[in-house]
């Protein structure tokens, strides 16, 4: 039996060390927290994805009572991204969340499995990796692709 490693690079920074177009993302991403529907799971998450034309789209999650009809924030935006701009790529993606006492979480909150696998077909459209930066409280946590989300993707044969 062969075994193999993956590692994954994360970086750790504080809001002062992200650069001024990261700072805007984790603004707007936060700021789209607050227009989530989110009656039920009373969690929300707001997505705000920087595209090649500097174009920035943001999203939140849209919970629905016939669960699991609603959408999460990262979906909802990289969906009306491609939409309204389809000859544009992804650059980043900034992701936030809010936990159920609505504060902003402590520890930085990763995407889904339907999130991720939704965000690395953006990725391989994109042709090169696309940047992702989880909000925690005062931490934040960037790591260098989607594909760096998940190493062991569902890949077209």
């Amino acid at each position: 039996m062969k075994k193999f490693e993956i590692k994954v690079p994360v970086d750790v920074a504080s809001f002062d060390e992200l650069s001024e177009m990261e700072q805007r993302l984790v603004v707007m991403a936060r700021e789209a927290t607050h227009r989530s529907y989110a009656p039920y799971s009373h969690f929300c998450v707001g997505a705000a994805i920087l595209l090649d034309g500097e174009q920035i789209v943001t999203g939140s999650n849209q919970e629905n009572v016939a669960y699991p009809s609603g959408t999460c924030a990262e979906r909802t935006a990289c969906f009306y991204a491609h939409a309204q701009y389809p000859d544009s790529r992804f650059k980043m993606i900034v992701i936030a969340a809010r936990g159920t006492d609505g504060e902003f979480v402590e520890n930085p909150v990763a995407p889904c499995g339907a999130c991720r696998q939704a965000l690395l077909e953006y990725e391989t459209l994109a042709g090169h990796d696309v940047k992702v930066i989880l909000c925690g409280k005062d931490k934040f946590y960037i790591l260098p692709s989607v594909k760096s989300l998940l190493p062991l993707a569902f890949v077209e044969f």
